[in-house]
């Protein structure tokens, strides 16, 4: 059973969230927060697997309470909502380490299997909204952030099996572009994320555009 937590300041929204999901036989909803500060009560309460996080809510915001929460111990994974299908401000966040994206408008058996994907340690990189958060992000001015020696000890097959997350592909097609098996990616992701020390297929997508790997509209180095 997967635990989640719903944070929305509109009442209304949580409650059809809540009816949404209530139906699903493998998602329990077990708290409810109308601001980020209480989200980030109710996930240390509640200890939940996911967060459904609004972006845009009062006093602390879900960007913020993203922050927070992933900062702590043992925290859960966070899953990000959000009326606009680019902000510009939830690229912080998914640096901090959330695990994906999703609109408010989303089809409902798209929200319960992203929950689905997120609870088993996957990331949302294939909705459009997120691949053009991070392009929207690489095309700004920065500094050195992001060296690309921070990839030395990745060997040739691991860089490339990089290149296939950054593009949103899944494991299973990742094995089909490279014709290796399934758990063969699933290892070299893994080895990926020990190396470079990341959380999740999120932030080695992030790091992959920030060091230039990939660039914006798909190309690589």
């Amino acid at each position: 059973m997967i635990r989640l937590v719903l944070a929305d300041d509109q009442t209304l929204v949580r409650g059809a969230f809540r009816m949404m999901l209530d139906s699903e036989p493998d998602i329990e909803v077990v708290g409810e927060a109308a601001d980020g500060r209480e989200a980030v009560e109710q996930a240390r309460l509640r200890k939940p697997d996911v967060v459904l996080m609004d972006v845009r809510m009062p006093g602390l915001d879900g960007i913020e309470a993203t922050r927070t929460l992933l900062a702590g111990k043992n925290p859960p994974r966070v899953l990000m909502l959000t009326t606009f299908d680019l902000d510009e401000y939830v690229y912080d966040a998914m640096r901090a380490g959330a695990s994906g994206f999703m609109l408010k408008n989303a089809p409902p058996e798209q929200l319960a299997a992203a929950i689905r994907t997120v609870a088993a340690g996957e990331a949302l990189l294939a909705p459009s909204i997120t691949r053009r958060l991070i392009e929207a992000f690489v095309q700004r001015p920065r500094g050195t952030e992001g060296k690309p020696d921070r990839l030395a000890e990745l060997t040739a097959r691991e860089l490339e099996v990089l290149r296939q997350v950054a593009r949103g592909l899944s494991n299973a097609e990742i094995a089909g572009e490279m014709y290796l098996s399934e758990a063969t990616v699933k290892t070299h992701v893994n080895r990926i994320l020990t190396k470079l020390e990341l959380r999740d297929r999120t932030q080695a997508a992030v790091l992959a555009y920030e060091t230039g790997v990939v660039q914006p509209g798909g190309a690589t180095t």
